[in-house]
């Protein structure tokens, strides 16, 4: 087991993330300020987590279960998936604001549609890549495998391409942080992968979700999130040559309801922090946008690159699911 246990790190991280940006979602700077003074939430308070960790947990122990059954293919993870979606709509515990177009794709799971046709397909919520990090924290996948699993789990409730583009994104960016790449060398590495994938459309993981748009071809279909990916790494790159951090990172990549800015702005703030993960989480949570699911990136980054002895000891027992947290990164550990 690595010393780092960085898998670990990972999955409490983002659930540190969320619980400590739950507060403030829908609050705009002042308001976060009035409420938690200038420098915003520091503490977990109740340590509650919400609908992000949930559904991460969703696509994490799937994946769990669908690795205990070799080969790993879109065949054997889809059903175990839908099931897992399903179970945590039906949950009483889904009462934590969960997002509309999870619940509307997964009541048509639910109702047995296929999902290619209950997908929201015009949809690039940040719901698409929220969940996603288990998959980047996986060892032994091919890149197809990790690719093509990234975006399926995104597509079956978000089928807009720039969903399954910044899913793609935010698991490479846990993988490779987990693999031991220095966080200074992230941005180039993932526009140069926005480059390398631009016309590539995984039809064994999506099958004909393209048709479903009114792109001309499959190509065409996903090019067009990789190009909305890489205008939001411009804005990042522009983020990081001028660095503020004492000041709002949505006012730099977006306010992270939708896909592309929320992984945009989740590692903006492990970016300005690369060492010091309860900085990282209380810049996503001192955020005027969609704080939780900011945070949650930003936690689920720093845990992968530093391991889990980085959080505060303390927390871990404090945690919502912290026994499904455990359960998860000892897995792949």
């Amino acid at each position: 087991m690595s010393a780092k246990r960085r898998a670990t790190g990972s999955m409490f991280g983002l659930a540190y993330g969320d619980a400590l940006g739950a507060p403030t979602e829908f609050l705009d700077m002042r308001q976060i300020r009035k409420r938690f003074g200038f420098d915003g939430p520091r503490d977990l308070g109740a340590a509650l987590v919400t609908d992000d960790t949930q559904m991460g947990l969703a696509v994490a122990e799937a994946l769990i279960d669908a690795l205990g059954n070799p080969p790993f293919t879109p065949d054997l993870v889809t059903p175990m998936w839908r099931r897992r979606f399903i179970d945590w709509m039906r949950s009483p515990d889904n009462n934590r604001a969960p997002g509309a177009t999870c619940m509307r794709a997964v009541a048509g799971l639910d109702a047995g549609v296929k999902w290619v046709n209950a997908t929201q397909i015009g949809s690039k919520g940040c719901g698409a890549n929220m969940r996603v990090t288990p998959v980047g924290l996986v060892p032994g996948l091919t890149d197809e495998q990790r690719a093509g699993a990234a975006q399926l789990q995104a597509a079956m409730t978000h089928g807009h391409p720039t969903g399954l583009a910044a899913s793609d994104l935010t698991t490479f960016t846990v993988w490779w942080l987990r693999e031991g790449m220095a966080p200074g060398d992230l941005p180039g590495a993932l526009r140069a992968r926005c480059h390398e994938q631009r016309a590539v459309y995984h039809e064994r993981w999506l099958g004909s979700l393209w048709q479903r748009a009114h792109d001309k071809s499959p190509e065409e279909f996903i090019a067009r999130g990789w190009d909305e990916c890489l205008g939001v790494l411009d804005r990042l790159d522009a983020a990081l040559a001028h660095p503020r951090r004492e000041s709002d990172p949505c006012d730099s990549t977006g306010a992270g309801w939708i896909a592309e800015e929320a992984f945009a702005t989740g590692l903006l703030c492990f970016l300005y922090f690369p060492d010091d993960p309860v900085s990282a989480i209380w810049r996503g949570a001192a955020s005027s946008g969609d704080s939780d699911s900011i945070a949650c990136l930003a936690g689920a980054f720093a845990g992968a690159h530093l391991g889990m002895d980085a959080w505060p000891a303390e927390w871990a027992g404090r945690i919502e699911y912290a026994d499904r947290l455990e359960r998860v990164g000892a897995a792949w550990d």
